[in-house]
């Protein structure tokens, strides 16, 4: 039984994997939820990575009524444009469902 004990020489160097590969399942997780639902909801470290500031930055991701709110807040259109571009924007789709939408 000595003899056994004395032969042991520990787990050895692999045993450092270990730590090596809960870090990388770690990260991945964080990166695959970045790319899908963080990214999607607009939450989550790392929100607006890669987009260009200035005019126009973003202007996929906003609502249309919140675009058509801050052209009138700069000043690119008047109150009469404002309120029937957000009459129109504000409607139900239900006519376009149907077809009789104007194209």
């Amino acid at each position: 039984m000595y003899t056994q004990l004395a032969d042991w020489h520990g787990p050895g160097p692999w045993i450092l994997l270990i730590p090596l590969i809960w870090i990388a399942v770690v990260v991945l997780v964080i990166a695959v939820l970045r790319r899908t639902v963080w990214r999607r909801h607009g939450c989550g470290f790392g929100y607006g990575y890669g987009v260009e500031t200035g005019a126009g930055a973003g202007v996929a991701a906003e609502h249309p009524l919140a675009v058509l709110g801050r052209r009138y807040a700069e000043g690119d259109i008047d109150a009469e444009e404002y309120r029937a571009k957000r009459a129109v924007l504000s409607e139900s789709p239900r006519d376009d469902a149907k077809g009789g939408g104007a194209r």
